[in-house]
């Protein structure tokens, strides 16, 4: 089957709350905690190896980053949570950063919340669903780094996270997926056009 290829490019980076673009595309957006492969999971969608920078060291994303895809629709690379080279003072301005964002952005259309399928859900993991949960704002769970791991052991995550969330109201799915493998890469897509129709 023939991969979907997508027209993408850098627009704008901000590391401050009144500072972010005007514009009307709708937006998706992809939180976690720093190391989880956002960066990687943005490049794999649009099939390009550096249009968000990774790094080999985690919290080096210090501004919210957008990228405008086929001219229509924006994905957007957030600041890791829980982790912040420089101290304390970039992690809680990174956090404000953050859920400013997620809590006050019209153009948002629904939040991708990325966790290490390797292990269980951390804290920082939880608190971002119930905070989602909380405020009404769909998401959708995205267990990264699933070629690290055995096939059966990827099951058992999935099964787990879906158990956790099934009395959520706010969660559109929990999906496998790998950057490196581009498994889940046509289902994520298909998600993401799904709800940007609704």
């Amino acid at each position: 089957m023939k991969k979907q290829v997508f027209q993408a490019e850098f627009i704008y980076g901000t590391d401050k709350v009144d500072a972010f673009p005007k514009h009307n595309y709708a937006e998706i957006a992809f939180s976690g905690r720093s190391n989880v492969g956002k960066s990687s999971l943005i490049n794999s969608i649009v099939l390009r190896k550096n249009l968000a920078h990774i790094s080999s060291a985690p919290g080096k994303t210090q501004e919210i980053n957008f990228f405008l895809i086929d001219d229509k629709w924006c994905l957007v690379d957030m600041p890791g949570f829980g982790y912040a080279f420089r101290g304390k003072a970039f992690q809680a301005k990174w956090y404000k950063l953050n859920y400013e964002y997620l809590e006050k952005r019209d153009n948002l259309k629904f939040v991708c919340v990325l966790i290490d399928s390797r292990h269980d859900p951390q804290p920082k993991d939880l608190e971002l669903i119930e905070w989602l949960e909380n405020r009404g704002k769909k998401y959708l769970i995205l267990l990264t780094k699933c070629d690290k791991s055995r096939v059966k052991e990827v099951e058992e995550r999935k099964k787990q996270i879906d158990t956790l969330v099934s009395a959520c109201k706010y969660c559109i799915e929990v999906l496998a997926y790998s950057s490196v493998t581009e498994l889940g890469r046509s289902e994520l897509i298909g998600i993401i056009k799904r709800e940007l129709i609704n």
